[in-house]
């Protein structure tokens, strides 16, 4: 188990964009790694009003129940291992298992047994180490649609924050308001 506070810009990119900042950075296909996003709240949407997400994450064979809550800069992330073996029963709403993450739910009065599986986005990833940070090239897929996105993970907001305007501005890649993954897969079951 463990908390972090997690420091990231991102853009939305444009495949042809995307396929320019593979070829800039030197990343090649088989540099990607796919990972599973599941994600859940309560039917009336407690987590999302609250600004928060859940979710459990399927990556090399292990599996991560993770609590995002907004802080102060960035976001607090609450992360505890479960067995990958036992993702299809959240998935089918059988209760999690006790812990870090169930432990804060609670302090945040929610409702375990009003926790429902709300879909699934699956990212192809490649990371980069750039100027003190770590860069993430994402294609992800959910419900009918795909999107590209650039992310770039820091320690500093100021400084991460200059640098990533300069790394679009560098590619003459427009800044575009983007949306956290589980926001635009919000957008996308509700709003389809």
């Amino acid at each position: 188990m463990s908390k972090e506070i997690e420091i990231e810009f991102k853009n939305l990119l444009s495949k042809k964009e995307f396929e320019s900042l593979k070829k800039s950075f030197g990343i090649e296909d088989r540099s990607f790694t796919s990972q599973v996003n599941h994600y859940f709240d309560s039917e009336d949407f407690k987590l999302k009003e609250l600004g928060s997400a859940l979710r459990i994450r399927m990556k090399n064979d292990k599996a991560v129940l993770t609590l995002k809550e907004p802080a102060e800069v960035g976001l607090l992330e609450t992360h505890q291992p479960v067995e990958a073996e036992e993702v299809d029963s959240y998935l089918k709403g059988h209760a999690f298992p006790p812990g870090e993450v169930v432990d804060r739910l609670t302090e945040l009065s929610i409702d375990m047994d009003c926790l429902s599986y709300f879909g699934t986005l699956q990212t192809n990833r490649a990371e980069a180490d750039y100027k003190g940070g770590l860069l993430v090239l994402d294609h992800s897929s959910y419900l009918n649609f795909e999107d590209y996105e650039i992310e770039y993970e820091v320690k500093d907001f100021q400084s991460g924050k200059n640098l990533f305007n300069q790394l679009l501005e560098e590619h003459r890649i427009p800044i575009r308001e983007t949306e956290n993954k589980i926001k635009r897969f919000y957008l996308a079951k509700f709003n389809s």
